[in-house]
């Protein structure tokens, strides 16, 4: 029997067979990538990396910052002359790091609670990726003073603004019936990611205990915690 590496585990994903033709190692993809311009990020060394077929050197991109960077914008699919596209490899890569629970070991991966928490679940509880009367100014104080005064006037902004927030029938962020919400929670058991999400909160729980905090203090921390060491200086 073959053995399953996690090299095959990354071939038995349609997105990184189609994404991983044959690189030349040009580098077209990194001169071209907005992310590159600005993280610690390079496509290029990531597609050459995969391709050596080493468990080790896969395992440590699996484990790394660099795979939650990407913006899986394409722009390296448009340029790249042998078709290559990195941005679908870095979705296998993350794909793979959340399976194996490696997304833990980085300050970017571990974000991945924070965003399961909040886009994910807004997506099956609301079916918005952004739900008005869950986005607390305080959780994001990034989004300036006049967010803050929007959450204090929610109502009367949006009746101001014609929305037909929580109402019925047709309109901007009316209420999602509960028929549809059972179908996207449908969607997400069949597909896988009902368990993907179930994996983040198992793998989260086990590193919170491993740093020894409390895991509502962890899930604070992949929200807001920003080391600032991720940029290109």
């Amino acid at each position: 029997m073959e053995k399953d590496t996690l090299y095959k585990r990354l071939m038995d994903d349609c997105r990184f067979r189609e994404g991983l033709n044959a690189c030349i190692n040009c580098g077209t993809c990194t001169a071209i990538c907005p992310a590159a311009e600005f993280y610690r990020y390079d496509p290029r060394s990531i597609a050459n990396m995969v391709q050596s077929q080493d468990d080790a050197v896969i395992e440590e991109l699996l484990r790394s910052e660099a795979i939650w960077y990407c913006g899986e914008c394409m722009s390296c699919v448009s340029r790249c002359p042998r078709k290559n596209a990195p941005g679908l490899i870095i979705m296998a890569l993350r794909s793979l790091s959340q399976d194996m629970g490696y997304f833990t070991e980085s300050e970017k991966g571990r974000q991945q609670l924070a965003l399961k928490r909040t886009v994910g679940e807004n997506i099956l509880n609301y079916g918005y990726c952004i739900y008005p009367r869950v986005f607390h100014h305080a959780m994001h104080p990034e989004s300036g003073p006049v967010s803050k005064w929007v959450g204090e006037h929610l109502d009367d902004v949006h009746r101001r603004l014609g929305s037909n927030l929580d109402g019925n029938g047709p309109g901007v962020l009316r209420k999602i019936p509960q028929a549809a919400l059972d179908e996207l929670k449908a969607i997400f058991d069949v597909t896988g990611g009902t368990q993907r999400f179930e994996t983040i909160e198992r793998c989260s729980r086990m590193k919170a205990e491993e740093m020894g905090i409390p895991f509502e203090e962890y899930s604070r921390r992949t929200a807001t915690l920003n080391s600032n060491n991720h940029s290109v200086k």
